[in-house]
C-alpha cells in the first residue's frame, strides 16, 4: 500500500495543478459563481478542499493548521489559494514518503469536525479518505468548469500514469 498512497500523493498533486491552471483562466465572477457544487462555486470548493487536507494533515502528523469548520474560506483570491494548495501538496509527499507498513497499520486518534466524538481507527483507510475525499471534490469542480462552459478537463489516473506518472506504472 505504500506505493500506492505514494502514487495517490503524486497524482494528486498533478490533478490540482491541472484544476487550478484551468481556474486561472476564469474570470473571477466565474471563479466565485454558484453552479450547484455542495460549496457552490469553484472558489469556495477548493477551499474545502485545502481545508479538509490541512485537518486531516494535522490529525496524521500533530502539526500545522486545522480549521474548526469545513466551509471555511481559507484564501479569498486564486493566487494566494493556489500557493498554499501547492505546499499542501508537496506537504502530504513529503509525508507519505516516510511511512511504512507498521505506521500504516497503526491506529490512530481523533475528533471529527462535525461530531466532535473520539474515534480511532487504522491510519491506513483514513489515508485512503483524504486521496477519495480529494478525487470526489475534484469531479465538482470539474462539473462546474463545464457548467461555466470551459472544455473538461482529463483527471483520471490513468491520464497522470500515461504521461508525468510513468514512474508509477
Amino acid at each position: 500500500m505504500l506505493r500506492h498512497y505514494r502514487m495517490f500523493a503524486a497524482y494528486n498533486r498533478w490533478a490540482n495543478a491541472q484544476l487550478y491552471a484551468a481556474a486561472a483562466e476564469l474570470s473571477d465572477a466565474e471563479f466565485r459563481s454558484d453552479r450547484g457544487a455542495f460549496f457552490g462555486s469553484l472558489h469556495r470548493t477548493l477551499n474545502h478542499l485545502l481545508v479538509a487536507d490541512r485537518i486531516w494533515m494535522k490529525r496524521f502528523t500533530g502539526t500545522g493548521d486545522a480549521p474548526s469548520t469545513l466551509d471555511v474560506v481559507l484564501y479569498e483570491e486564486l493566487d494566494a489559494l493556489t500557493a498554499a494548495r501547492k505546499a499542501e501538496d508537496e506537504r502530504i509527499i513529503a509525508w507519505t514518503g516516510t511511512l511504512d507498513e507498521l505506521t500504516l497499520a497503526t491506529d490512530f486518534t481523533y475528533a471529527p469536525v462535525m461530531q466532535p466524538i473520539e474515534i480511532t481507527q487504522p491510519l491506513s483507510p483514513a489515508l485512503a479518505h483524504l486521496f477519495n475525499h480529494q478525487t470526489h471534490h475534484r469531479g465538482q469542480c470539474h462539473m462546474t468548469l463545464t457548467a461555466l462552459g470551459k472544455p473538461s478537463l482529463q483527471l483520471d489516473l490513468i491520464y497522470f500514469l500515461r504521461g508525468e506518472g510513468r514512474e508509477w506504472m
